[in-house]
This record gives C-alpha cells, sequence and structure tokens, in this order.
C-alpha cells in the first residue's frame, strides 16, 4: 500500500475462506482482536416475526416503536448473522453483542416511560429476549462467527436487574440515598428504628454463617415486590429483595456509587454470597452452552471488588475446562479522562485483566477535539505501567474513540469545535480511526462510525439504526462522508471511513507488530502537530514507525527511531526511504495526516555514498 493516505481508498472485502480463517481462532490472545461493538435491535432487522417480542398490546406493552428512539426498533440476531460479511469486510475478528438477555419491556414513570432494547434491563438472565430471537438463534450466530475465524462477546451485567422491586415510603424527591451510617443494617428504618438482624457483621464479612444473618432488608426503605411481579425474574433467588441493597438512589459519588440503585434499577447486593454463587452459576451456563469467547462486564465500578475477585476466576477456569484459554474479560470503568490512573487501579484491587480504555479515548479526544498537544498521548502511554501486568497488558486493553452512552466520537468532536465544517470533521474523525487502529490495544468500532453516523448526542442519540430508520432526529443528521442519511438502510462498503478501516484492518492482519508489538513513543509536542511511535514485531524484532499529525497545517519535522534502521518503507501513507542521520528521519505530513512504516537496516543501492 504504497501511496498518500486518501479517503478515497479503493475498497477490498476480499476475505480468506471462513475454513482458513476459522483455524486457530481460540489460540489467538485479547491482544490480537479488532472488535466490532453492536446493539442488536439497531443493526438488522431479519425476523419482522419477533418485533414484539411474542406480546400483544401498544407500545407501551409490547415496547416496540421503531419511530422512537427509546423503544424497539426490530434489529435481532439473525440479522447479525445476515451481516457477518459487512461485518468481517471492516477486519473485525471479534464481535462484541450488546445484552441479549430477556429484559422488562417497558419501565419508567407515566409520560417518561421507555423500552429495554439496549438490553440492560433484565429479567431473565436464563433466554434471549424474545424481541431478538430465542437461544437457539444466539447460539447459531457463534456458531456462524467461529465458523469464519470470529469470536463473540457477551455484554453482561452483574450490579443490577431490571427495575422490580418498589419502596413503601414515598417521598417528594423520590427515593434518595441512605447511608449505611444513617441507616445501618441493625435498625428498621433508620438510627431509631427497631433492632433488627442481630449478629449481623455488615456487608465487609461475605461469609455464608454472616450473611445467613441478614434476614430483614428493611433497614434503609421497605422493599416489596408488586403483585404480580412475584416472579418475574429468573433464577427466581432474585425474586427476593434480602439480595438487593434497598439504599435507595445513587448519586454515583461516594458509597452510593456501589450500594445505590443505578437510576431506580434494582441493586444486587453483591457482597452476599447466595449473589456471587448466583452470578457465578448463570454466566458459566452461558460460557458451557454457546462456547463464548468473552464478556464486556456492565457497570464494573459500582460492585465490590471482593465479588469480581470470585467471579472472574471462576469464570476463566469455566472457560478452560470449555476449550476457551484465552477467554477474554474486560470491564466498563466509566471516567472520561486521559488520565489511566483511575481505571487502572481495577486491574490491581477487583483482579480485571482488561478494562475499556476510558484513557485512550479521552487522550485521542483532548488532541484532536480539544486542541491539546500531542503530550497527553505520550503521558497516557507513559501510564500504562500502572496496569496489573503493565504494558505488555496495555496490549489488551479495549481501545475506542466513542459508544453507545458516551456518545460517537464525531458528535464530541463537533461538541468540541463548534462550527467545524464537515471535511475538517471528516478528518479528525478519520484520522481518530487511525490511530485507533494503529497503536496499542485491541481497538473496538462502534457500529455505524464506519458510515459515517454523526448523533445529536449520547445515549439514545448515539444508537442509530443501521437498517433504514424511521426515526425523524436519526434521518434529519447529516452524515460524513456521504449524501445519504439514516432513513436508507446503512450498510455501504464504499463508504469512505468503511474503507478505510477495512485497509487498516488488513493491514493489522498482515503486520503482528500492529497488534501486539510493544509500541515505544518516539515524539511529541506542548502542541498540536506530531505524534510517533515505534511498534515492534513480538517475533524477529523489526521495527514499525507509526506516525500522526494532528494539527490542521501540513508539517515537516523530524522524528527519533532506531539507530539501526537505514530506510524506510511505505506501508500506509507515503514514508521517506531513508533516514537523515543513525537514529532520526525527517516527516512530511499533511494536515491529519498519518504514516506507518517498516524499518529496514539493508544498503539501499540508490543511497548516495552506497
Amino acid at each position: 500500500m504504497k501511496r498518500l493516505f486518501s479517503l478515497a481508498l479503493p475498497v477490498i472485502l476480499a476475505a480468506a475462506p471462513p475454513s482458513a480463517q476459522a483455524q486457530g481462532y481460540r489460540e489467538r490472545t485479547p491482544a490480537g482482536e479488532t472488535v466490532y461493538f453492536v446493539l442488536p435491535d439497531r443493526f438488522e432487522n431479519a425476523d419482522p416475526k419477533n418485533d414484539r417480542g411474542g406480546l400483544k398490546g401498544d407500545r407501551l406493552v409490547t415496547g416496540f416503536d421503531p419511530a422512537a428512539k427509546g423503544f424497539y426498533h426490530g434489529g435481532d440476531l439473525k440479522g447479525l448473522v445476515k451481516r457477518l460479511d459487512y461485518i468481517q469486510g471492516l477486519g473485525a475478528t471479534a464481535l462484541w453483542v450488546g445484552p441479549i438477555f430477556k429484559n422488562k419491556p417497558v419501565q419508567g414513570p407515566k409520560g417518561q416511560e421507555s423500552a429495554g432494547y439496549h438490553g440492560y434491563w433484565i429479567t431473565d438472565f436464563t433466554r434471549v429476549d424474545p424481541h431478538f430471537g430465542t437461544n437457539a438463534d444466539f447460539k447459531a450466530l457463534v456458531d456462524a462467527a467461529h465458523a469464519r475465524g470470529m469470536k463473540v462477546y457477551m455484554d453482561i451485567i452483574a450490579n443490577h436487574t431490571a427495575d422490580v422491586i418498589q419502596y413503601r415510603e414515598a417521598t417528594t424527591e423520590g427515593y434518595p440515598y441512605r447511608s449505611r451510617a444513617d441507616y445501618p443494617y441493625s435498625r428498621r428504618g433508620g438510627l431509631a428504628g427497631a433492632a433488627i438482624n442481630p449478629g449481623f457483621a455488615g456487608d465487609g464479612d461475605s461469609t455464608k454463617a454472616n450473611f445467613a444473618k441478614l434476614t430483614d432488608p428493611s433497614f434503609a426503605y421497605t422493599p416489596y415486590v408488586p403483585r404480580g411481579e412475584e416472579h418475574a425474574k429468573v433464577p427466581d433467588w432474585l425474586n427476593n429483595p434480602i439480595h438487593y441493597h434497598n439504599r435507595g438512589n445513587s448519586t454515583f459519588t461516594g458509597e452510593s456509587s456501589r450500594f445505590g440503585d443505578f437510576v431506580g434499577l434494582d441493586d444486587l447486593f453483591t457482597e452476599s454470597p447466595v449473589v456471587r454463587d448466583g452470578m457465578i452459576a448463570i454466566y458459566a451456563k452461558w460460557i458451557e452452552d454457546f462456547g463464548v469467547d468473552g464478556f464486556r462486564i456492565d457497570t464494573a465500578r459500582h460492585v465490590d471488588p471482593g465479588f469480581w475477585r470470585a467471579f472472574i476466576p471462576a469464570m476463566q477456569d469455566v472457560a478452560r475446562k470449555r476449550g476457551i484459554p484465552n477467554f477474554h474479560i474486560f470491564g466498563e470503568v466509566a471516567h472520561e479522562s486521559p488520565d489511566n490512573g483511575y481505571i487502572a487501579q481495577y486491574t490491581r484491587r477487583d483482579g480485571y485483566p482488561a478494562v475499556l480504555d476510558f484513557a485512550f479515548q479521552g487522550a485521542v479526544r483532548a488532541v484532536l477535539g480539544q486542541g491539546k498537544g500531542t503530550k497527553v498521548l505520550a503521558e497516557m502511554f507513559d501510564g500504562d505501567v500502572l496496569y496489573e501486568g503493565g504494558e505488555k497488558a496495555a496490549l489488551a486493553m479495549p481501545t475506542f474513540l466513542g459508544n453507545h452512552d458516551m456518545g460517537r466520537f464525531s458528535t464530541l468532536v463537533r461538541a468540541d469545535r463548534p462550527g467545524i465544517a464537515d471535511k475538517e470533521l471528516l478528518d479528525r474523525v478519520a484520522l481518530g480511526h487511525v490511530m485507533l487502529m494503529t497503536l496499542r490495544g485491541s481497538p473496538v468500532i462502534y457500529y455505524g462510525d464506519e458510515q459515517g453516523f454523526v448523533g445529536d448526542g449520547n445515549d439514545q442519540d448515539a444508537r442509530e439504526d443501521m437498517f433504514a430508520s424511521k426515526v425523524a432526529s436519526y434521518n434529519d443528521n447529516h452524515l460524513l462522508g456521504s449524501t445519504r442519511t439514516t432513513a436508507q438502510e446503512s450498510f455501504a462498503p464504499d463508504h469512505p471511513l468503511y474503507k478505510l478501516i477495512g485497509e487498516l484492518g488488513r493491514l493489522r492482519a498482515a503486520h503482528p507488530a500492529l497488534v501486539s508489538g510493544r509500541q515505544e513513543t518516539r515524539s511529541y509536542s506542548e502542541t498540536p502537530g506530531l505524534f510517533a511511535v515505534s511498534r515492534f514485531d513480538p517475533v524477529s524484532g523489526a521495527e514499525y514507525l507509526v506516525a500522526f499529525n494532528t494539527s490542521d497545517q501540513p508539517i515537516h519535522v523530524a522524528t527519533t527511531i532506531g539507530t539501526a534502521a537505514t530506510g524506510l518503507e511505505s506501508l500506509f501513507g507515503q514514508c521517506p526511504a531513508h533516514v537523515a542521520a543513525p537514529g532520526s528521519v525527517v516527516l512530511e505530513l499533511p494536515a491529519f495526516g498519518s504514516v506507518v512504516c517498516r524499518a529496514h537496516s539493508d544498503p539501499s543501492p540508490d543511497k548516495p555514498g552506497t
């Protein structure tokens, strides 16, 4: 690919036959994956018969309203199988599927209802939501992906369930959080209440003997299950309020972050051995029955470390026994900052093998959206030593640019730079994807980004349909790099971002240095401009120079390189043929340009003096 980087790249959809690709996918380590993240409801509707989840009635019963952004739209698991060619054409080697479990179809106060299309309001942890299909459909998806050599990661939740449990105390403020100091486990409804739970030593002792003494859950509020919903959750142990914290709504700070209800959702008492054993049994079954390759774990920072110290090794053990030696577990520790110290603590204290790399996201946004100097990237990568396992472990951190919660990268950059022209926004978003696909980490592509989606904001506004949408607020958005709208299906293989990501995916597949190679920062600056790193082939040690220009002006600048390098081969963008001196090479990069160069030390016959 010896040519100048351009968004008008020819599309190359050729892929190895599934039989060849399938060889050895179990042996690939997490650092080797390029991940495509999708919400099934918003991707492809291959079976309209399941749109209402087998329910009858209006949208407040079925949850189905394809014209409302907060309701089910009809996408399903069969749709994912149908579009595996499209996904694999991006170079994706793993599919991260949003939660597929049976959800409470609709919840929320009157007039503010929305549906569980996103999958995070689980009532039945043992079956697929009928809106998406059946357990057999999920098995078919996993098998189809594996036949192509693609892994499948499930999105799971252990922090909470759907909002079923209610509190008898009514307040004008709703249900504000009630702390353990003001409402201890030993008194009913506060310090002045009657004595309850004699001998219970608190949530710090997770032994069965201790939790056997916790018999009354009315220490803060008086929880109850509404009539008709006594067995709404599966497995049945989930219906007992004793297995929940019942302290009111989290403020997402202090102790409430761990013990409070997540926007009203029933917060599981994860310190309890019953809850721990129950969750282990639930998710072990999905590994055993379906052979999935990993879990992305939602709301990881809202669960006590002791739970993860029990849960994660149990899942890894089940996976090994199932013949899945490289089972990947990564937690969502939401923290929108380039500082990776906060998220790294979860790899040390909680035992997470990996966490979603919010620091990477924050650093790329800082340099491409907020005009920060490229030293932000250098400092973030310096922080890789903080992870358990250090820089080697950081190779498996799932990196990303935007997601279904914070919003799309294009949306964030547009918010950072009001009035930005479409051409410049496209250039900045394209450069972000080059960084995503060539810097250390396991890149995660958020569905629709490759089609130039630019949402109106976060959450529901960042969850557009890939099939022809009926949502007015989606369809009036101007897509990057295209004259199309989301009113048409968005599976165009000729979209410039799809082609760019696909080329980068093939580059990763051809060069292990870009996948699992050690990374060394070479050059950075206090202002927008050059950022350069070297990646090293994990077997041969061969050096690859990867460089970016984050400024809106062309640059002519020198960067360091290994002293053994005498020349460079262009793999992406236009690299200089020779070094300027041992240990230095001069780069010419256009505005928002980038290069990937393979260094060599062979004498070049056309080099002066040879």
